[in-house]
C-alpha cells in the first residue's frame, strides 16, 4: 500500500524525532514526544494485562484524543489497510464509520460503541492517520459532540507530536513502546 501522508507533513508535522531541534521543549514519552500546551491534559492509558502504556491520551474541553505510533517500512504505508480494518471491525460492533477529506486528508468520521457505566452508547468519533518514514502515527478523536473549533486544536496537537522509530527491528503494525516521561528530579 502506498504511503497517506500529508504534503507538507516535513514542514508541519506529524514529526520524525530526526526532524525536530534539540531545543524545542518535548514532553518524551518513548515512541511519541507531544509539545506541552497549558489547555490539555496528558493521560498515559495502560493495559491491565500487561502494565505497559499502550497509548496517550489529550484532553480538551471534554474532546479525547488518543495516540498510537506503530512500527512500518520505508516504502509502505499503514493507513490505507488500517483504515479498511477499522470500517469492518467497528460495524461488526455495530457502530459505523466512513472515509470523507479531513484537514490532513483521508479520515474516518462516524459512530463508535462505547461503555458508558451499564450501558453502551454510541459516541461521535474521528479516526486520522500519517504514514511517516518508517512509522505511523493513529489518533482517535472522541466527543460527546465534536466541536470543529476543538477537533482542529487536537489535529494541532496531532500534527506537532514527533515520532521515535528507534533502531529495533519491528514487523509493520507493532505498537511502537512507550513510556512515562523521566523527569529532571529522579534523576
Amino acid at each position: 500500500m502506498p504511503k497517506s501522508t500529508p504534503e507538507d507533513r516535513d514542514t508541519a508535522g506529524p514529526f520524525d524525532v530526526s526532524e525536530i531541534g534539540v531545543l524545542t521543549p518535548y514532553l518524551d514519552f518513548g515512541s511519541i514526544r507531544l509539545a506541552p500546551r497549558q489547555d490539555m491534559q496528558i493521560r498515559a492509558d495502560i493495559d491491565d494485562t500487561s502494565k505497559k502504556v499502550v497509548a496517550l491520551t489529550v484532553e480538551i474541553d471534554g474532546h479525547r484524543l488518543q495516540l498510537q505510533a506503530f512500527a512500518s517500512t520505508k516504502s509502505d504505508g499503514l493507513w490505507e489497510a488500517t483504515m479498511s480494518a477499522l470500517i469492518q471491525g467497528i460495524s461488526s460492533q455495530g457502530g459505523s464509520v466512513e472515509p470523507v477529506e479531513g484537514i490532513m486528508g483521508q479520515e474516518l468520521r462516524g459512530s463508535v460503541p462505547a461503555k458508558s457505566g451499564d450501558q453502551v452508547i454510541s459516541r461521535p468519533t474521528r479516526f486520522i492517520g500519517v504514514d511517516g518514514p518508517r512509522w505511523f502515527l493513529r489518533g482517535v478523536i472522541s466527543a460527546s459532540t465534536i466541536s470543529e473549533d476543538v477537533y482542529a486544536r487536537l489535529v494541532s496537537i496531532f500534527r506537532s507530536a514527533a515520532v521515535s522509530r528507534g533502531d529495533v527491528a519491528m514487523p509493520p503494525g507493532e505498537l511502537l513502546p512507550l513510556r512515562l516521561p523521566v523527569s529532571d528530579k529522579d534523576e
